[in-house]
C-alpha cells in the first residue's frame, strides 16, 4: 500500500490494497443507495470515507471510486451524477469548484513497458483541481494534470496535460481556447 501511495510501482492484488478496496465497495453501496437522503446526511457519509470533505461539498450518487481516503474535497465542492475517480494516490479539487455528470478523474497509470504490465504492475500521479474551476460533463482528466483556479473544461473533454488558471479548454485532446475565462 505505502508504494501506491507514494506513486511508486506497486501490485494491485496486494492483500492490504485488496482489503481497502473491499471496505470502500462496501461504503460505496451505503453511499450510492443515499440519494434520497439530505445532502447533509449524504455529506456525513463522504467525511466516513474521503481524504477530506469541507463543509458544503456535494456529490450526488452513483458515485465511484477505487478508495476514497486519496479524495479531497474542499468548500462548497458540487460532483454530479455518476462520477468516476481513481485515487490511487491523491486527488484534491479546491473550494468552489463544480464538476458535471459523468466525468472521470484518473490517477491510476499503468508502465509504458509492456513487460512490466504483463507482471500486473501499475503507479499513480495524483491529480490536482484548483478553486471555482468548473468541469463538462462527460470530461475526462488523466494521471498528473493540474487544473489551475478558475479555469473551465468544455463537456466531454479529455484532459491530457496541466491547464494554466483563468484557461478554458475543450476537445480531444483539450486544447485552450481562451486564457482569461473572468472576462467571459
Amino acid at each position: 500500500m505505502q508504494r501506491m501511495l507514494a506513486g511508486e510501482l506497486y501490485r494491485a492484488d496486494d492483500a492490504e490494497i485488496q482489503a481497502a478496496q473491499a471496505a470502500t465497495r462496501e461504503w460505496l453501496v451505503r453511499y450510492n443507495a443515499a440519494l434520497g437522503m439530505t445532502p447533509a446526511q449524504r455529506h456525513a457519509l463522504l467525511v466516513e470515507r474521503l481524504g477530506a470533505a469541507g463543509e458544503g461539498s456535494e456529490i450526488r450518487p452513483p458515485f465511484h471510486c477505487d478508495y476514497g481516503f486519496n479524495v479531497h474535497l474542499g468548500r462548497g465542492v458540487f460532483l454530479n451524477f455518476d462520477c468516476v475517480i481513481l485515487d490511487v494516490v491523491r486527488v484534491e479539487i479546491g473550494d468552489g469548484t463544480q464538476i458535471g455528470p459523468a466525468v472521470q478523474i484518473y490517477t491510476a497509470d499503468h508502465p509504458r513497458d509492456p513487460s512490466q504490465r504483463r507482471e500486473g504492475w501499475e503507479f499513480g500521479k495524483p491529480v490536482r483541481i484548483g478553486r471555482n474551476v468548473w468541469i463538462g460533463g462527460g470530461a475526462i482528466v488523466l494521471p498528473g494534470v493540474t487544473i489551475g483556479d478558475d479555469a473551465l473544461i468544455g463537456a466531454g473533454s479529455v484532459v491530457t496535460r496541466d491547464v494554466p488558471a483563468g484557461a478554458t479548454v475543450a476537445g480531444n485532446p483539450a486544447r485552450i481556447v481562451s486564457k482569461d475565462a473572468a472576462v467571459r
